[in-house]
């Protein structure tokens, strides 16, 4: 199916590490693979359950986690796994902590996926395409800055970790690859008061991102609102920081009452 599968041990080491499994944790693996990280963090927490949507996988990765650990294996497309139900199904009150290497044609609406669930998830440790993790961490100005960046910003405490060379992986990509951490934010620290709101003004700001928002919004918030925002209609979407993006949305959804 495509797939580069880890195999590099100290790449492995450094993962679990940064991940720092403790007793209760219940962690979920989007995509094991052939287990390069799910082996070594059942020898490290005894317990996990892995989503892996490739059938041929699942028969070998639950025959070598016999010996490891207690293997919870999904068949299923992780965009149609419910985190909040899967977190209600452990613990009261427990969260999950999402970890994997994940499909890097798949990345974004994996993150999205989890954002939409992000009150049920104590945090992420993913591995992605380099590009995308300094997308993810960008801030206002920065050429890689946009949609990506706004929207995870606005829930989560982004932390970039470290770098993987392409011979850590089997075959080896054609791109370098990071880990990445994610910590949904408390909701008190969250400033989006409409959740859909805000991601409609994002979308639509960056769908056209060289264009001043007074033309990117055209028909979303007019140049009167922009203002009230305390903010430029000939300001571009790259220079606007995430407060400003949520304080957007707000004095819309305002007009719109």
């Amino acid at each position: 199916m495509g797939q580069n599968f880890l195999h590099e041990k100290s790449v492995i080491e450094k993962i679990v590490l940064a991940i720092d499994p403790r007793p209760g944790d219940r962690i979920v693996e989007i995509g094991p693979g052939q287990g390069a990280l799910t082996l070594p963090l059942l020898d490290r927490h005894g317990a996990l359950t892995a989503i892996e949507f490739d059938r041929d996988l699942l028969q070998p990765l639950a025959a070598a986690a016999q010996s490891h650990g207690e293997l919870t294996l999904l068949n299923a497309n992780v965009l149609d796994v419910d985190f909040s139900a899967l977190a209600g199904d452990g613990v009261p009150g427990g969260r999950l902590r999402l970890v994997g290497n994940l499909p890097y044609n798949l990345s974004s609406p994996i993150l999205f996926h989890a954002l939409d669930h992000a009150a049920s998830i104590r945090d992420m440790h993913f591995m992605l395409q380099k590009e995308v993790v300094e997308r993810m961490a960008a801030g206002p100005g920065s050429k890689v800055y946009g949609r990506l960046s706004v929207m995870l910003q606005a829930y989560c405490r982004v932390t970039p970790l470290f770098k993987v060379p392409p011979g850590a992986f089997r075959p080896a990509p054609k791109v370098d690859s990071a880990v990445v951490r994610l910590q949904p934010l408390p909701p008190a620290e969250v400033a989006v008061a409409d959740r859909a709101r805000f991601a409609h003004v994002v979308r639509a700001a960056f769908g056209q991102r060289r264009k001043t928002l007074r033309n990117a919004l055209s028909g979303v918030v007019d140049a009167a609102a922009i203002e009230a925002a305390g903010l430029r209609p000939d300001a571009r979407a790259e220079q606007l920081s995430v407060a400003e993006f949520a304080a957007l949305a707000d004095t819309a959804a305002a007009g719109t009452d």
